[in-house]
């Protein structure tokens, strides 16, 4: 006799004995973490090659999105509201357009007070090569930093807390690259941590956050061709960008992250996107969360544990 459906997906979560946040914290981040070993392995392979890193970029994104499915059904028996299959082509689009015209905007500041110039000639194949490489980076970033980070700390801190940990969590991991300043991940803490949390706050889904944060990379490398946070290694553009000047006006060797103009361009779409956050419902305190477990109100907090879109 065949099983229906409810039954079959109740019976399949309660095979997982329930896990304590800090639990499942744990095992998502360590597998994220070899997921990002794995991912940079795979661009190392590609190189600059515009063809490979094309195709390492897709391997890279579908398989980064592949693994956290089946991980976030298997350690937390729910479903995939966070990767809603019926807004990923509007949030992915709204997101990368935003992305593109924000930088754009950035650079064009920068440009207005003479800190940006090109030299060389233009190379359509080094502007694909870096759209594959910031494909599979913004997917592996924000499926690291909102979709488990952001989405299970906000269970134990609230949604404001966990804005303001998982920024300067976002900026203090580019201080790893060769060119990193303390400023530079300051600047990235404010100007893209909180704003793609702010993003994932207010649309609890990861596509628009994955949008913006693509569209912001592959217009500073891909078309403007400058520093990506303090990272010399990114392949080379569609020009090759030149910064000079004071480096409050151009970011320094951080790149133009760490330029104030990029820090007043972003914290509008970060305050617009808190105060529809706000509206809909979606800053939640400890206490709210906590009362909420294991009701339907953790459709809105990520925590949904019978949605089943998704990958």
């Amino acid at each position: 006799m065949t099983q229906s459906p409810l039954r079959s997906r109740t019976s399949f979560r309660n095979m997982r004995p329930p896990r304590s946040t800090g639990g499942r914290l744990a095992v998502m981040v360590v597998l994220f973490l070899v997921v990002t070993a794995l991912a940079a392995g795979v661009r190392a392979v590609a190189g600059t090659n515009p063809f490979l890193s094309l195709i390492a970029g897709a391997v890279v994104a579908v398989g980064a999105l592949k693994v956290y499915a089946v991980a976030v059904r298997v350690v937390e028996g729910r479903g995939l509201p966070e990767l809603d299959r019926t807004t990923t082509v509007s949030g992915l689009r709204t997101g990368t357009l935003a992305g593109l015209l924000l930088f754009s905007t950035t650079i064009a500041l920068i440009a207005l007070f003479g800190g940006y110039g090109t030299k060389g000639g233009v190379s359509v194949g080094g502007a694909v090569a870096v759209l594959g490489t910031m494909a599979g980076v913004a997917v592996v970033e924000e499926l690291l930093f909102r979709a488990i980070v952001f989405r299970l700390v906000e269970q134990l801190v609230g949604t404001r807390g966990v804005l303001a940990l998982t920024a300067l969590l976002f900026g203090g991991l580019h201080l790893v690259n060769s060119g990193a300043t303390v400023w530079g991940a300051l600047a990235i803490a404010v100007e893209a941590g909180l704003m793609l949390g702010a993003a994932y706050a207010a649309t609890r889904t990861l596509w628009l956050p994955i949008g913006l944060h693509f569209g912001w990379n592959f217009a500073e490398s891909g078309l403007f061709g400058t520093t990506v946070s303090g990272n010399d290694g990114a392949p080379a553009g569609l020009v090759h960008g030149v910064l000079s000047g004071p480096t409050a006006v151009t970011g320094g060797t951080f790149g133009p992250e760490a330029s104030v103009f990029a820090i007043i361009v972003c914290a509008v779409p970060t305050l617009v996107f808190l105060r529809t956050a706000k509206r809909r419902g979606h800053l939640h305190t400890r206490a709210e969360l906590k009362a909420a477990t294991g009701t339907a109100t953790g459709t809105a907090t990520g925590t949904d544990t019978e949605a089943t879109t998704g990958p």
